[in-house]
């Protein structure tokens, strides 16, 4: 990516950042930030296998998907970088599907690059970086960074232990023989009890597996129901995360033979 490309991305970062609720140093909620951006934003436990998000344009809303079966903080990353895929890339193309190849940065695809270093800007600029190791790292120069360092900055930044050191590494502040050190002693100690031992937010390591689908989406999956997109199954089960039944929505339902395959994803149909 040319310089001047990622100056552009992290200004766009910026400026999305400056309209968040911020605390010393991080988000403090980038979902809430998210639908008060004007996104519908969809959270569901699709499972640990499913792909991990999606962006789409449909009709004038923008449409943000996040699997709940992900670690918090790995499912806020997955939001930053959706977030990045609508201001950067949603005029060019009408829908992004990301899984752990292109969240994790192994895709050499530009536009997913792109979305990562907008999803790293944003959650964890480089000046705030520079201050939290200034004001919070005694003795940074001599003795580095610790394991429980990197904890104290994920609960700080919300972000996971992988992505704090790929961030360091990638402003210059760990090379890649510390950065190992570093994910060793993470293995040791495990995730969990790290953050537990410096008072953290020990949640971020965890699933959250919420249900947060907005109200509008239910004419999303009435739509995807009365053509055949969908099983009468899957229409119960998403009623039921609003607490209606079908004799609730009756008079919006074309009746129809029940389609065969198992199409019982709740994503399903939304691109058509």
């Amino acid at each position: 990516m040319q310089d001047n490309r990622k100056r552009e991305i992290r200004i766009k970062a910026d400026c999305f950042r400056k309209k968040c609720n911020v605390s010393r140093y991080g988000i403090i909620d980038l979902f809430k930030e998210c639908e008060q951006s004007g996104y519908k934003l969809l959270r569901y436990p699709l499972g640990e296998n499913a792909d991990l998000g999606f962006t789409l344009k449909k009709d004038n809303d923008t449409i943000i998907f996040t699997n709940t079966c992900s670690r918090v903080s790995r499912e806020i990353f997955t939001l930053a970088h959706e977030i990045g895929h609508v201001i950067l890339h949603l005029e060019e193309e009408p829908s992004f599907i990301d899984n752990h190849i292109t969240i994790t940065g192994k895709s050499t695809d530009d536009k997913e690059q792109e979305a990562n270093y907008f999803a790293a800007c944003l959650l964890m600029p480089a000046d705030d970086v520079g201050r939290f190791i200034d004001l919070e790292i005694g003795n940074f120069e001599r003795n580095g960074l610790s394991a429980m360092d990197i904890a104290r900055m994920m609960s700080e930044f919300n972000v996971s232990f992988d992505m704090a050191l790929n961030r360091l590494e990638s402003l210059g502040k760990i090379d890649p023989n510390q950065k190992l050190i570093l994910d060793n002693e993470r293995i040791e100690m495990k995730v969990g009890n790290l953050l537990r031992s410096v008072g953290g937010n020990a949640r971020l390591n965890v699933p959250s597996n919420v249900i947060d689908i907005p109200y509008e989406y239910i004419d999303y999956v009435i739509y995807n129901y009365n053509h055949n997109a969908i099983p009468r199954e899957t229409l119960e089960k998403v009623l039921a995360c609003y607490r209606l039944s079908l004799e609730d929505i009756s008079d919006r339902l074309i009746e129809h033979d029940e389609v065969e395959e198992d199409l019982d994803d709740l994503i399903g149909g939304l691109d058509e």
